[in-house]
């Protein structure tokens, strides 16, 4: 039996340096404009990253923060973001559900589901 195996996490054909990198550049954006358009799937792995993210700020002292948030942020203008902006506004909230994953259309060509991930 394979108990606790997110399925969801799983990308075929890319290597986990290359799904890593991806995953970064999605909460990278998404924290600097807010919401992204894309695709469900990388979208559904990225929510568990950016509830951790918002509640390390949230609970941790500044410092270790910081250094826990730039292992998944590329840019200052994201991680500044998080900081200022939008960990504040969780700060009293629970530990999971900053995140609305809105479906928009299916791509043409492949017939996957666009989505819009944005904060609630």
């Amino acid at each position: 039996m394979r108990h606790k195996v997110r399925k969801h996490l799983k990308f075929k054909k890319k290597d986990f340096h290359h799904r890593k990198a991806m995953q970064r550049n999605l909460v990278t954006s998404f924290f600097t404009h807010k919401s992204i358009k894309t695709t469900e799937k990388k979208a559904r792995s990225i929510v568990p990253m950016i509830d951790k993210l918002i509640n390390t700020v949230n609970t941790k002292d500044e410092m270790n923060a910081i250094r826990y948030s730039m292992q998944y942020l590329f840019t200052k203008d994201s991680s500044l973001e998080l900081f200022k902006n939008v960990a504040p506004k969780y700060k009293g909230k629970k530990t999971s559900g900053f995140t609305r994953i809105i479906p928009i259309k299916y791509r043409d060509g492949d017939n996957a589901k666009i989505v819009l991930l944005e904060l609630v």
